[in-house]
């Protein structure tokens, strides 16, 4: 490995975790996007994997005293349920799935809130975004939109919705790394390394992002959320297609 990819893959990890810190999405949906493009698909979500959870504890650790954990309980009950399914399946990802599924995502966020209202402070409702997005998370590496879908149209403010959000990916974090331990052997010790020098860089990001968050309002934060999420996943829709055609 030369060292020129360990050190953008560094600067992709603190910008992510920034916007992630920011937004409290699309930072993931990035960073995978990156991996793919450097290991098989399992390997690099089992690495997703690990610097996620750093990111997403940093931030659920920087912001605990606003999350709702009556939310969080629920969603982490679909979201075992739908892993050991999975589980059960046997369950292996392609690249091109992966990333058409990516590009798939962010229409959720666009569809009217009278064709599929979803409320997270519903206990069914999340119970339900916990399925759906504990099962993306493992299959494809992220939830993304699906839980936001629930997040945003419900009545929590901006900083409930990242601080919940974060803990609820915790979780699912950990349950993917468990799913593809294995996947995660291909990389050797310099790799790790590498990986294991990731974690701090992504606390160094959430906070900064952290700090940008406590400036911006609850509008705008939900149309930026849902314009950046957007442009990540027509960029990997693309790529994609372009993957089944070749």
């Amino acid at each position: 490995m030369t060292l020129s990819l360990p050190l953008l893959f560094l600067g992709v990890v603190f910008a992510t975790s920034l916007i992630s810190g920011i937004f409290g999405m699309a930072g993931g949906l990035i960073l995978l996007g990156f991996l793919l493009a450097w290991l098989p698909a399992a390997s690099a979500i089992a690495v997703h994997g690990v610097i996620q959870l750093s990111a997403n504890g940093a931030r659920a650790w920087l912001s605990r005293r606003f999350i709702v954990w009556p939310i969080v309980v629920r969603i982490a009950l679909g979201t075992s349920v739908a892993s050991l399914c999975l589980a059960f399946l046997d369950y292996h990802p392609s690249e091109t799935g992966v990333l058409i599924m990516l590009g798939l995502m962010p229409v959720l966020v666009w569809i009217p809130k009278r064709w599929f209202h979803l409320d997270v402070t519903r206990p069914w409702h999340a119970f339900f975004c916990g399925v759906v997005s504990g099962g993306l998370t493992i299959a494809v590496g992220v939830s993304g939109p699906t839980i936001d879908i629930g997040f945003l149209r419900s009545q929590l403010d901006r900083r409930a919705v990242v601080a919940s959000k974060a803990l609820v990916q915790v979780i699912a974090h950990s349950l993917k790394i468990v799913f593809y331990w294995r996947a995660a052997l291909v990389l050797g010790p310099q790799e790790w390394g590498w990986v294991l020098l990731g974690i701090p860089v992504a606390f160094l990001g959430t906070r900064s992002g952290s700090r940008i968050l406590n400036r911006l309002s609850d509008v705008g934060f939900r149309t930026w959320t849902r314009w950046i999420v957007t442009g990540v996943g027509g960029y990997y829709l693309v790529r994609g297609l372009i993957g089944m055609a070749m």
